[in-house]
């Protein structure tokens, strides 16, 4: 299949705003950099499999395809060099409804669970759904903008009953991806704790030139007994709405602790789902590479347009996902800079505050997007950062 980034036309404008699109929708003519999906079409082969499957009609309860597994093995070895057993998979809708089942399934009400803030919100939620506590450590930010773990803070937030450790790599929303060195480390704080780990891992397959995902269970097998790695085809090919993630979960007994907290909560497979995901896995690396490599070149855009067009606002440049972390305390816009960019601006970003600790005055925006409406929003925002700075 063709390599050549121009082969795919990712600059091609979808009018997404007649569609069911939860990002295109929410905050009416605004232009959306908020939510974490593409406004790319989803690879060819992803789509002519999906339409071949709504031809067939009949859309009963469906179980795995029988290629799903070998398919997704495969995928670990080649971008990862993991070595799974295809037994260790457990599919489920979606990666946050995999870190809620792991609240539930490995602590009891009042316990802990351990998390680094800032961080994605559905995790900070988890946890109290379930009457457990929530055990915070901050990530530090350095000089440069780049965000680091605190160690001391680290040991210091596990407390004698926390049970669950909730990590996110690549790191939503500050776009770390952490170095085999710093996960070893998160794994011997685990170990030496007696903490279940939940690795969030969705945005593995989206990591730029000069770093490296390394699933953390992958270190070696004293972590991966006691490790939960949830991923997705959903960010790397942009299928968020067909509801099919997996758990890779190498240890037999936690793999069926697991299953047993997701009864009556996790349904049938998604019979278009599970479809996607095997066309995406099985054909669409192409598609990823050529998107990685726009991506790469978005990124860049953003990178310099901060530097020169945005006074008092900065960002480190993400080693991984397509979200930009943007630090607008020096900037003038007030507590609530997605405010000020949405009433001053009509671009819709995420609000720092929301991700947790560490996230006020911040605001983070999502880049997976043709460059145009990109460099659009960047006009909007750079006008209204300079009608401030006036």
């Amino acid at each position: 299949m063709p390599q050549d980034a121009t082969v795919y036309d990712f600059d091609r404008v979808i009018d997404r705003t007649k569609s069911d699109s939860l990002k295109w929708r929410a905050y009416g003519e605004a232009l959306p950099l908020w939510v974490a999906d593409m406004d790319f079409a989803a690879p060819e082969p992803v789509r002519r499999a999906l339409a071949a499957r709504v031809d067939h009609g009949v859309f009963g309860y469906a179980c795995e395809p029988p290629e799903l597994r070998p398919v997704l093995v495969d995928w670990l070895a080649r971008r990862f060099g993991w070595r799974v057993d295809p037994v260790a998979l457990v599919f489920v809708p979606g990666v946050v409804t995999g870190f809620n089942i792991a609240c539930r399934a490995f602590a009891r009400p009042g316990e802990g669970v351990l998390v680094q803030t800032p961080v994605y919100p559905p995790m900070l939620e988890a946890p109290g759904n379930f009457g457990l506590r929530r055990d915070e450590t901050p990530l530090t930010r350095q000089a440069d903008g780049r965000y680091r773990v605190d160690w001391e803070a680290l040991e210091a937030a596990v407390g004698p009953d926390t049970r669950l450790f909730l990590l996110c790599n690549p790191q939503n929303p500050t776009g770390r991806v952490f170095t085999a060195d710093e996960l070893a480390q998160i794994a011997e704080v685990c170990l030496q704790h007696d903490l279940i780990l939940c690795s969030d891992e969705i945005h593995a397959d989206l990591v730029y030139p000069g770093a490296r995902h390394l699933p953390i269970a992958a270190l070696g097998p004293e972590i991966a007994a006691r490790t939960i790695t949830l991923m997705a085809p959903s960010k790397t090919f942009n299928i968020p709405g067909l509801g099919f993630s997996l758990a890779v979960i190498e240890n037999a007994a936690l793999r069926a602790a697991f299953v047993s907290a997701a009864h009556g909560i996790v349904p049938h497979a998604n019979a278009l789902g599970a479809v996607a995901a095997l066309a995406a896995y099985g054909e669409g690396e192409p598609w990823l590479e050529a998107c990685l490599r726009y991506l790469e070149a978005n990124r860049a855009a953003l990178t310099a347009a901060v530097r020169d067009r945005l006074p008092g606002v900065r960002m480190a440049s993400p080693e991984g996902t397509y979200l930009a972390w943007l630090d607008c305390r020096a900037a003038g816009l007030g507590k609530a800079p997605a405010r000020f960019f949405l009433q001053r601006a009509g671009v819709a970003l995420n609000e720092g505050t929301s991700f947790g600790h560490g996230g006020e005055g911040f605001v983070r925006l999502n880049f997976a997007c043709p460059r145009s409406i990109l460099k659009s929003a960047l006009d909007r925002m750079a006008a209204a950062v300079d009608s401030v700075a006036r």
